[in-house]
């Protein structure tokens, strides 16, 4: 499977599910085509177990309002900066 590595950390990690490969790593803003430098990871506490993670992508114009999105619900987790894996 594809990975990615956060340069925060270096540390290496899978690619969110539903990606197949890095040139998936598309902004999941609405409407948006630009290539996702964030992973956001999020859960539903009402609905999800606390160590599930799902994944949104998002470009540098749009990390804050989709984080802000989620961390008004409660939902944001983590937000890792991506790097293609090399």
């Amino acid at each position: 499977m594809p990975a990615i590595r956060s340069r925060a950390t270096y540390e290496t990690v899978a690619l969110p599910e539903g990606i197949a490969d890095e040139g998936d790593l598309t902004c999941s803003a609405r409407g948006c085509r630009q290539v996702a430098t964030f992973d956001l990871r999020w859960n539903n506490p009402k609905i999800h177990p606390a160590e599930r993670r799902k994944h949104w992508l998002a470009c540098d114009d749009h990390r804050e309002s989709l984080s802000s999105f989620l961390a008004a619900r409660g939902f944001l987790r983590e937000v890792e900066l991506l790097a293609p894996d090399r």
